[in-house]
């Protein structure tokens, strides 16, 4: 097949490339690498050929906005950028198929178990905004063209040198300044970035829009344990939770000079994990993310 990837020098869009370049011809699209650069949300761009797979994972990610202008950026990259893709693809050649890497934060929920597809989008954060709006592009865009539709909603995504909280974490641990929160016991759904790559070309022809976890859900003490392992390091010490309500109490009225407030031990102490059923049900086969470490 002739594939079209966006983001192929990311973290998930490394390992797209490699799982599928095997067996395919993979061009890629980034702003200052690949077979075509371009500023998506900048520009509509030129393709030289038409494609049998677009594969959309290039979006903006792994920051909490702090200003107007940079809750703007999510609705630029995630949304003008998707939008100027398909203007793109409308010149080149619609595709047969094509996939679009979301996010389960759309859900915009924070404690809850085993979220199946048919939960609301109910996302109020500039992130989650932007990546139901996406969506909704996505999708209304490949029913017109009559392209097969497939999105994917991805939790935490681990692998080597990953970014975002997960990349955060892995620094902590080494530099031993990590703390589990009351035992760690919260469970939070993850997958590995090379099982998302393998399922594309799976699901690609059959449409459809899909959660992907490990199915396993694990702790945060199981996951922090098993980092420590894996960088041969001590097993992270726990915070008591009176103590870290404490600091988050200290957080909402110190702001950034604190590492936390209530909200994010809110976050952190709760169990928020997605049902991956459906996924499975088409050939859907993820590893533990506990066994990858």
């Amino acid at each position: 097949m002739l594939i079209l990837l966006t983001g192929g020098s990311g973290f998930l869009g490394k390992s797209i490339q490699l799982a599928l370049s095997k067996d395919n011809s993979i061009f890629s699209l980034s702003r200052t690498a690949g077979d075509y650069k371009f500023t998506l949300e900048n520009e509509i761009p030129n393709f030289n050929q038409a494609f049998d797979l677009v594969i959309h994972a290039a979006g903006k990610a792994h920051s909490i906005p702090k200003t107007q202008e940079e809750k703007k950026q999510f609705y630029d990259v995630n949304v003008l950028g998707t939008q100027n893709l398909l203007k793109g693809l409308e010149v080149s050649g619609v595709p047969q198929q094509f996939v679009f890497i979301s996010s389960v934060s759309v859900y915009g929920l924070e404690s809850v178990v085993s979220i199946s597809e048919e939960q609301p989008l109910l996302a109020k954060d500039a992130y989650g905004l932007s990546k139901i709006e996406a969506e909704i592009l996505v999708s209304e865009w490949c029913k017109l063209n009559n392209v097969v539709c497939t999105i994917l909603r991805l939790p935490l995504l681990v692998g080597e040198n990953p970014p975002g909280n997960l990349g955060a974490m892995i620094k902590a641990i080494d530099k031993r300044y990590y703390f589990n929160i009351g035992g760690g016991k919260a469970k939070k759904s993850m997958v590995l970035a090379e099982d998302v790559a393998e399922f594309i070309p799976i699901v690609a022809n059959r449409g459809g829009v899909y959660n992907l976890t490990d199915g396993y859900h694990p702790s945060f003490f199981e996951l922090s344990s098993a980092i420590a392992r894996k960088i041969k390091k001590s097993a992270p010490m726990n915070m008591p939770l009176f103590i870290a309500k404490a600091l988050g109490f200290m957080g909402d009225f110190l702001g950034s000079k604190v590492p936390i407030n209530s909200q994010k031990l809110k976050k952190i102490t709760a169990d928020l994990t997605f049902d991956d059923s459906k996924a499975r049900s088409v050939g859907w086969q993820p590893r533990r993310v506990l066994d990858w470490y």
